[in-house]
């Protein structure tokens, strides 16, 4: 079967196209088929390294924590996917060498596989993982919040989600929506804005405005309930002047190293900071997460393409390095790989 490999850290041209044998799966595991390898900014950090010397963890790695594909064979213990079965993966390359979506047939934890609903296509599958669960967990940790979505559990609240043309932010504004809050997000420009409302946010502002504080509270009176952080250093004295008396903010990027708080105002409003990130949050909050996007999937909450918001970058399995380098551009929409026939 054919693989992209790496074996150092560095740009984009250490990607490899290789042969590789087709391997079974133990007894907690899953072999996948890959159909769709979705790309997000930390497959590239990962394949880019802290620094140009960082040594790999593995002497070979298979990039892609992101998939969607056809079960071809489970282990012994497996029982909650079969054979023939569409699915989606999350995490799969994390702490393993082989198991990354950029490849023909993946060898995946079952924990990390979902059953992809019947009527949510391959590209949706891909397009979920990283984004879709960083999302989820990222609605579900306020004080005074669910811990779980459906289809009411956010009614009467604000959400506010910065950077609402970008991945997470697409899928925080699907998913809030879904889940019956009120959603407001910021954007740069009129293109941007365009996807955020396509995507099913009611307010859409431009975050440069010089009264978007007054804009943001003639929508929430009473400030916003929680908000989905993309930029939090950029963005602390805007969310500070825009959150409510013990509402919660969502962390789940760092560009950049330092956070500068007044903490007497946030004493003062009992504000909750929550920082996320996927690959520590725990096996049952991905669980979660996971039951919770299919039922949205299957209520049509999670749409991809220009039409819901999330442009579509396709790519072939040998132009992965090019994927690669157009995430680590910036591009706004969703990248994706087509490894093998649906």
């Amino acid at each position: 079967m054919r693989a992209i490999v790496y074996t150092e850290t560095g740009d984009p041209s250490v990607l490899q196209l290789v042969e590789r044998p087709v391997t079974e799966p133990g007894p907690d595991e899953v072999r996948v088929r890959i159909v769709v390898s979705g790309v997000n900014p930390t497959d590239w950090k990962s394949r880019r390294g802290a620094a140009s010397v960082q040594a790999l963890p593995f002497d070979e790695v298979v990039p892609g924590q992101d998939g969607a594909g056809i079960v071809e064979a489970i282990g012994s213990d497996v029982h909650h996917v079969a054979v023939g079965d569409r699915v989606w993966l999350a995490m799969a390359a994390y702490q393993r060498s082989n198991s990354g979506s950029s490849q023909e047939q993946a060898v995946i934890p079952a924990e990390r596989v979902f059953a992809l609903p019947a009527s949510a296509s391959f590209d949706q599958g891909a397009s979920l993982g990283v984004p879709a669960v960083t999302a989820y967990r990222a609605l579900t940790v306020a004080e005074d919040g669910p811990d779980e979505l459906h289809p009411t559990a956010l009614n009467g609240k604000v959400v506010l989600v910065a950077g609402g043309a970008g991945a997470v932010g697409h899928a925080a504004i699907q998913l809030a929506r879904w889940a019956g809050a009120t959603v407001i997000t910021t954007v740069s420009g009129p293109a941007k804005a365009a996807l955020a409302t396509a995507a099913g946010a009611h307010h859409v502002l431009t975050y440069t405005d010089a009264d978007i504080v007054e804009q943001i509270r003639t929508i929430a009176p009473e400030g916003v309930d929680q908000i989905v952080e993309v930029a939090p250093s950029q963005n602390a004295d805007l969310n500070l002047a825009v959150i409510r008396n013990r509402g919660s903010i969502s962390i789940y990027a760092n560009n950049s190293p330092e956070l500068t708080l007044d903490v007497r105002r946030h004493i003062t409003l009992n504000v909750r900071y929550q920082f996320v990130l996927l690959y520590t949050v725990g096996i049952d909050v991905i669980r979660a997460a996971g039951a919770a996007i299919n039922i949205a999937l299957e209520d049509g909450a999670l749409g991809v393409g220009e039409e819901t918001g999330l442009p579509l970058h396709r790519f072939s399995l040998e132009q992965t390095a090019d994927a690669h380098a157009l995430v680590e551009s910036g591009a706004v929409g969703k990248v994706l790989i087509d490894v093998t026939a649906a």
